[in-house]
């Protein structure tokens, strides 16, 4: 059974909340982190964390020795797509060079899982809702990074005969209800775009592009509660233990919300006034995309916890009226 899981990233905004609930669970979680885009202030206390990089092969091959090892949550990326277009060489440093240094790593060990978080921004875009068996053709760099690892830690772990996860996460949202953790870094994530904008005395809302085929012209996404793919990760790393298969999966909740659906509910649960400014699109944008999630749902019974609208926007904003950095 699972005990002993390296969590990659694990002081970033989703490392963080997983480690949380592993430690709940009474799993040894010991994180790595070079603390590139991760934060001390996330860091799970329970948890062993090590500073370090992905690409050092010969310390996670100690790490995976000395604690004896046999599941591995990668987590650790970099994640903007807007970024990935000017600065497509990083992208594919990082997390594809990345990925395989990672893989190298655990070659002949006793890590039986690896679970990946991949993105849908690898399917093709104006799709609308897509299966796990939609086609793949990324539009943006950073999505044609996250298919590149897929292939690469399919074939790995089909040699190595270690049962695989990738997850393909919609757009991650929202804050721990303990109001404990919750996003730091900014990238290209609405909801922490705007949670932080209300912080400032004179806030702007930003919307790109409003020309899109959508019912209000602005892009719809397929949010998901940051608890909820946490809770994805514990129950698949819990099945492929057992069933040691390998397995495709989407997270999201099948159901699309427009950049303007979004504002306007932060803007019911705040008193100043706010500023909304209209701007172009920018490149690498999908219009509209959200998860067909029949399979994730029977795979793992899996029922989503966090999924209203104005709870995800009300965790964001306690979290963000907490955080002092």
């Amino acid at each position: 059974m699972v005990k002993n899981i390296l969590v990659t990233g694990g002081a970033g905004y989703i490392g963080s909340h997983l480690t949380e609930l592993l430690i709940k669970q009474k799993k040894n979680v010991i994180i790595l982190d070079n603390l590139s885009t991760g934060y001390k202030k996330l860091i799970i206390k329970k948890a062993k964390f090590i500073r370090s990089d992905i690409s050092n092969v010969k310390k996670i091959k100690n790490i995976i020795k000395d604690f004896n090892i046999d599941s591995v949550i990668h987590l650790a990326a970099v994640l903007s797509v807007g970024e990935s277009q000017s600065n497509p060489k990083k992208y594919y440093k990082i997390n594809v060079e990345g990925t395989n240094k990672l893989l190298s790593s655990i070659k002949n060990s006793k890590v039986k899982n690896f679970i990946f978080s991949s993105t849908c921004a690898v399917y093709k875009d104006g799709l609308k809702k897509v299966s796990e068996k939609s086609p793949l053709k990324p539009t943006s760099v950073y999505g044609k990074t996250k298919l590149n690892c897929e292939k690469i830690i399919h074939k790995f772990c089909k040699k190595q005969k270690i049962n695989y996860g990738i997850l393909r996460f919609f757009n991650v949202a929202g804050a721990s209800p303990s109001g404990k953790i919750g996003q730091i870094n900014k990238g290209d994530q609405l909801f922490k775009n705007l949670s932080s904008e209300i912080r400032k005395k004179k806030p702007i809302f930003r919307i790109y592009g409003t020309n899109y085929k959508t019912p209000d012209g602005t892009c719809v996404r397929d949010y998901i509660h940051v608890c909820d793919i946490a809770d994805i990760h514990s129950k698949l790393l819990k099945k492929l233990s057992i069933i040691n298969k390998s397995v495709i999966l989407n997270c999201g909740y099948s159901k699309g919300l427009s950049v303007k659906q979004v504002v306007n509910e932060f803007k019911k649960n705040i008193k100043k006034t706010i500023k909304i400014v209209f701007l172009n699109r920018r490149k690498g944008d999908m219009e509209k995309i959200t998860a067909d999630n029949k399979k994730i749902k029977k795979f793992l019974s899996w029922r989503p916890k966090y999924n209203k609208l104005s709870f995800i926007v009300k965790s964001s904003l306690k979290w963000e009226s907490k955080l002092n950095i």
